[in-house]
């Protein structure tokens, strides 16, 4: 249902899935804020009311637990995380509207509207389910937050829905020797009385509803199969304890975090419309004549596709203009890796490169499908190096100083009128492709012009022409088109570089208005040109990738299954490591250390030097736990070391080993350390 591109003004809601607060952003994240901001800075150059709200999807166990683990509340561990996400998302020129949290008064009141009003329509059922209970931790477990030995190839320390080394599918009770992965003991069944959403009586209506032209084809596919199978009715319910809204008139029950999560949307815009005086009942009232959208990421397309709408239906609301999904990112054509350092997280990007070389390479390799992405870092760099240092920044450097040298800084008339007109005729096409998410194509037909521009400097030889007597008028001429042509160029690629296009305004001494992109610079005073924008160095990426390498130790480990609850939603798993066989594993030699001396590393953000003891010699090894731990608190305790690590020279010196550490991050890092009675050397089986 997207609209083409009119003159006639918009009122546009649009929405990225919530982020989950309980860790960083990364470079897997970002392609999604990166690709709605794109979209959003485009309607709002071309005139609309377009909006931009998120929030951070604040509740569940996993939040819960981690907030346990670190002492503090729940409350006060999403603050910390949507501080954290919000200056990630400043790093890369991401422009929210209104940037909220799911933990919110709007939200409780939403979310307590909604499900009376599917109460009162009949469609909320109750029975009692037995599930899965931690004796120790007094709670319900998810599938996920239970582990075991695979039934079928008998594999240890597998979760409680799927084996990762055979791939088979099975219940928690299935498992073998299941354990919590809470606290350890040793689940018991245990019956409780759930709440859940009667899906299966929208069949009707989400059978039109996704062929309506709301979904990618892909997409409206794929959830009719899942239509033909039939549906089931979803639990929205969960038992204390638990971090979320408590259920109305239902003592110790808990909205489940995917019923409360959407609903963020609607929390945001009113927190928002409240503030700056907008009308949120004309967004989102049944008849709305404005327009909503959603970009999320293909693995949640059935929240967003099934049990979203329906739920909006039921209780009045419009439902969504469209809901927009992408694939996931590879780096170098694999998933990403610590152990290779493309697990990058976004503040280490922004610690090495410019923010601006990312969105332009997401852009130009985006599609409006659902395929996935891969950032291939050789190719990164020399796109960025070619299309924007070596084609559009060029085209200004060429000619701006012939203009400031020559002419006191101030254009001429433009000679070259059909060339000029082509780059206008140009914006309607790459208009439609900003307006389809196809950005790829619109960067493709960008790099089209800038080669026209960077042919015309080149056959014109404004160099040649400057040592010539009676060739000014022509000279100058000759900078005016190539600036106009560039002025052209920076208002086409500005949702895409929203900084350079910045300085290109202060350059040019005039706004880059796409509406108005007809009017010419001519008899226009311009300022003097200042670089816009530096190539990229490998050297600048191979940092990166060492400063990743370096977070590798600080692994989620068990921790990211508790994504969430149930592990529906896999976007903030970290990726498994690529598999490996029982040959390969039996090389590593895991062996007892005890840590002789550790000392802070001087220049080093992460890393904390340690001297280990290892039963046979001395070894020196580099840890990136630094955030968990002061250096005179871990003098004489035991750890697990991989002892015969090839030794690797890193800036600050040789690290000799790897310490094992879990945890997701920042003070929430542990160190393995063995039960008394382990000896430095002892091997660990």
């Amino acid at each position: 249902m997207t609209q083409t591109s009119s003159n006639q003004q918009r009122d546009i809601l649009v929405t990225s899935a919530l982020p989950y607060a309980n860790g960083p952003i990364h470079l897997g994240h970002l392609l999604e804020y990166i690709q709605t901001d794109i979209w959003v800075r485009y309607q709002n150059m071309r005139g609309h009311n377009c909006y931009y709200v998120c929030a951070d999807d604040a509740h569940g166990t996993a939040i819960m637990l981690r907030a346990e683990r670190e002492g503090i509340s729940s409350e006060r561990l999403i603050d910390r995380i949507r501080t954290e996400h919000q200056e990630d998302f400043a790093g890369f020129h991401i422009r929210f509207d209104n940037y909220y949290t799911t933990h919110s008064t709007e939200n409780r009141q939403f979310s307590e509207y909604i499900y009376r009003q599917l109460q009162e329509n009949g469609h909320i059922a109750t029975r009692k389910i037995t599930q899965a209970f931690d004796p120790e931790k007094q709670m319900f477990l998810a599938d996920r937050f239970i582990k075991g030995t695979c039934p079928k190839c008998k594999t240890e320390d597998q979760y409680g829905d799927n084996c990762e080394a055979c791939g088979a599918t099975y219940t928690p009770g299935e498992l073998i020797d299941p354990r919590s992965a809470v606290s350890g003991a040793t689940p018991i069944e245990k019956e409780s009385e759930h709440y859940f959403f009667k899906l299966p009586e929208f069949a009707d209506f989400l059978a039109k509803w996704t062929r309506s032209g709301t979904l990618q084809p892909q997409v409206a596919n794929k959830l009719a199969e899942w239509l033909d199978a039939g549906l089931q009715e979803w639990d929205i319910s969960r038992d204390a304890p638990y971090f979320g809204f408590e259920i109305p008139d239902a003592p110790g029950k808990y909205f489940y975090v995917w019923l409360d999560a959407p609903i963020g949307y609607l929390a945001s815009f009113k927190n928002f419309c409240d503030r700056e005086g907008v009308d949120f009942e004309h967004f989102w009232k049944a008849d709305s004549t404005a327009e909503v959208y959603h970009f999320i990421g293909k693995d949640i397309i059935n929240f967003h596709a099934l049990f979203w709408p329906s739920m909006l239906h039921s209780a009045g609301f419009r439902t969504p203009s469209a809901v927009w999904s992408h694939g996931f990112v590879t780096v170098n054509g694999k998933k990403m890796s610590k152990s290779r350092g493309t697990f990058i997280m976004a503040r280490t990007y922004l610690d090495h490169l410019n923010p601006e070389y990312l969105r332009y390479y997401f852009a130009a390799k985006l599609t409006g499908s659902v395929d996935d992405m891969d950032l291939n870092l050789e190719d990164f760099a020399a796109r960025v190096n070619s299309d924007l240092v070596g084609k559009v920044v060029n085209i200004a450097s060429r000619s701006a100083g012939f203009i400031t040298k020559r002419f006191d800084g101030k254009l001429g008339k433009v000679t070259e009128h059909d060339k000029i007109r082509e780059f206008v005729d140009a914006g309607r096409d790459i208009a439609d492709y900003y307006e389809s998410r196809e950005f790829g194509r619109g960067m493709r037909r960008i790099m089209e012009l800038a080669d026209i521009a960077n042919q015309y400097v080149n056959d014109e030889q404004p160099w040649v022409i400057a040592k010539q007597e009676g060739q000014e008028e022509n000279l100058q001429a000759i900078c005016t088109n190539a600036i106009n042509m560039f002025h052209l160029l920076m208002t086409y690629l500005a949702p895409v570089l929203p900084e350079t296009a910045k300085a290109s305004e202060a350059f040019l001494n005039a706004k880059l208005d796409w509406n108005n992109r007809a009017d010419r610079l001519e008899d226009h005073a311009i300022n003097k040109f200042k670089p816009l924008m530096n190539r990229v160095d490998m050297a600048q990426i191979d940092k990166m990738l060492d400063a990743s390498k370096e977070e590798m130790p600080a692994a989620t480990g068990d921790q990211s299954a508790a994504n969430k609850d149930a592990g529906s939603d896999t976007k903030d798993l970290e990726p498994l490591a690529d598999e490996i066989d029982f040959d390969q594993f039996s090389k590593v030699d895991l062996r007892v250390a005890r840590i002789v001396k550790a000392e802070r590393v001087e220049g080093a953000d992460k890393l904390l030097q340690l001297t280990l003891d290892i039963g046979h010699g001395e070894r020196n090894v580099f840890a990136g736990i630094k955030s968990a731990y002061e250096p005179e608190d871990l003098t004489g305790r035991l750890t697990v070391m991989v002892a015969n690590l090839k030794p690797r020279k890193m800036k600050f010196g040789v690290s000799e080993g790897m310490v094992l550490a879990a945890g997701p991050g920042g003070k929430d890092i542990h160190i393995l350390s063995p039960d008394s009675g382990a000896t430095p050397g002892m091997r660990v089986m």
